[in-house]
């Protein structure tokens, strides 16, 4: 019997020797006054032991069998589940190997098969986050992300990924090389897509803009900045009316840089299930099912 038990009983007691009225028990044990007869009633019936619980110490009727974790921690031992985490591990054990759980059995199944360790959280540094546009298409941070995305398995690919500020549509594109003609290619897909955004906010890579070439023994800051010609990039956003913004830092384009560690682990380690070996592949992988996952779930609606 708990404290809490001892104390319900105390105040049943009373009620039952009549120092209080089933009114105040009920205010006293936070209940109804139906509630507090019916455990009167029991406490008469079956004495001091009526107020624990009668599952109490008792399995659950939900318990999984030890059976089904024994599979499940088979299954996430293969390689092609190797350093999955209890949300993505619960997710693929349900939609590809059918045993429903929730994260949480899931992680206690991982930690014992020695397949999961819990990792202590880290004291992070405040960081104050720049506001959300207020709508769709105001703002479109723009990035390319360099990973060993087949993990070995194709050719290297690059990951150029369109966010939007405002509500986190995705838009992206695995292609074999970071350059101009890539990005072009994109953004023009994406125009085609979404039509004609306010702004891109890019990183301040070569592809965006034209760095100023100085002497190594001149002094840059006492002399004026000169106005440099624009990329074809550049080009074409000046021609679409469209301003370009460059970022100061990573983390000032953080959704899209944030993008990209979800997907250097979700996304790689879907492939991975999926084996995916090529381009086409990887880009059929990226648009039927990451991206569909990415709108159902991180994507915000505008009315």
């Amino acid at each position: 019997m708990t404290q809490a038990d001892r104390d319900r009983l105390v105040t049943l007691r009373k009620a039952k020797k009549r120092l209080i009225t089933q009114q105040e028990a009920a205010a006293e044990l936070e209940l109804s006054v139906r509630q507090v007869k019916r455990m009167l009633y029991a406490l008469k019936k079956r004495g001091d032991r009526s107020v624990v619980h009668g599952l109490r110490g008792k399995p659950s009727k939900r318990r999984i069998e030890q059976a089904v974790e024994k599979e499940a921690v088979k299954i996430l031992s293969a390689d092609v589940y190797k350093g999955f985490g209890p949300t993505l591990a619960a997710e693929y054990l349900r939609r590809k190997h059918g045993i429903e759980a929730s994260r949480e059995t899931v992680r206690q199944w991982m930690i014992r098969g020695k397949l999961w360790r819990a990792k202590r959280e880290k004291v992070k540094e405040a960081h104050v986050w720049r506001p959300r546009r207020s709508r769709l298409g105001e703002l479109i941070q723009w990035d390319t992300s360099e990973h060993d995305w087949l993990e070995g398995r194709g050719e290297k690919l690059y990951l150029i990924a369109m966010i939007d500020d405002a509500t986190s549509r995705l838009f992206a594109r695995f292609v074999r090389h970071d350059s101009t003609e890539e990005n072009m290619k994109l953004l023009w897909s994406y125009l085609e897509k979404f039509g004609r955004p306010v702004a891109f906010y890019t990183d301040k890579a070569s592809l965006f803009q034209t760095a100023e070439k100085r002497k190594r023994d001149e002094p840059g800051v006492e002399k004026d900045p000169v106005e440099m010609p624009p990329t074809q990039i550049g080009r074409a956003l000046r021609e679409l009316g469209i301003v370009w913004i460059a970022a100061h830092s990573p983390q000032a384009k953080g959704r899209v840089e944030r993008n990209f560690g979800t997907a250097q682990d979700r996304l790689v380690k879907g492939m991975r299930v999926a084996g995916v070996k090529t381009i086409e592949q990887a880009n059929q992988y990226l648009d039927e099912e990451y991206l569909v996952w990415w709108e159902q779930g991180h994507a915000k609606q505008q009315a």
